[in-house]
């Protein structure tokens, strides 16, 4: 479980969180939605520990992302926007690598890359250097990467975006798989369509203040519109 609580991070004179609150539950898919520069991949890089808060609290599985960081890192997977994998490494290697760093036995490490490839539909391309992976293969290397130690929560920036057809459908499978495991699945879309489809629960911040937080219905209620495009643009002010 996902728990943040009156949440701010300033950059100088940019306030990009404003007291948000919000919570995303275990064996559900929430969405994080806002428009660009609302605070969407700030409040994940709190949540990841990548970045402190400026005031409020933020616990992920109950650790508080301050005061226990290496803990809520365990408990973590993270897909951020920008994949960072590993040029000189191929596809097997950064995953590799991210599982040694979590500890995981050898011969487990290795079941979990072989299922992971078969997942990801990776096998094709996972022994070549990763340097002239295309921006959809770098997004399922990071995301097997993410996933490689079996995390409590996950959470994804963006993650469909440069991805295929046969990819998305294949990032939605492991998706909802990993709802109906009890995981806590966070992230952030611009495609209405998906959210849509795999998501119970929504959160919209605009300008680092949460203006809602409920199930689709409920937003759909609070809006006034059955088109959920249009009910996000109503409760944004766009």
């Amino acid at each position: 479980m996902i728990k943040v609580d009156q949440l701010e991070k300033t950059f100088g004179t940019v306030k990009a969180l404003d007291g948000a609150s919000f919570s995303a539950d275990d064996g559900k898919i929430t969405a994080l939605l806002g428009p660009n520069g609302a605070g969407k991949s700030t409040c994940l890089r709190v949540l990841s520990t990548i970045i402190q808060p400026s005031a409020g609290k933020a616990f992920v599985s109950g650790f508080d992302v301050r005061e226990e960081p290496f803990k809520v890192r365990e408990q973590i997977g993270v897909l951020p926007h920008n994949s960072g994998i590993y040029n000189r490494l191929n596809a097997v290697e950064n995953i590799e690598y991210y599982g040694e760093l979590h500890g995981i036995k050898p011969d487990t490490l290795k079941e979990r890359v072989e299922n992971l490839l078969e997942q990801l539909q990776m096998k094709d391309f996972c022994l070549r250097p990763s340097e002239g992976y295309s921006q959809g293969q770098k997004i399922k290397v990071s995301l097997a990467r993410a996933l490689i130690h079996d995390p409590l929560n996950i959470m994804l920036d963006e993650p469909s975006s440069g991805l295929d057809i046969m990819a998305t459908r294949a990032l939605r499978e492991i998706i909802i798989d990993l709802k109906e495991r009890g995981k806590c699945v966070l992230f952030s879309s611009h495609i209405m369509q998906e959210v849509e489809n795999l998501c119970e629960d929504i959160v919209i911040i605009s300008k680092g203040i949460v203006k809602f937080s409920g199930s689709i219905n409920e937003l759909r209620n609070a809006a006034g519109s059955q088109d959920l495009e249009e009910a996000f643009l109503k409760i944004t002010g766009s």
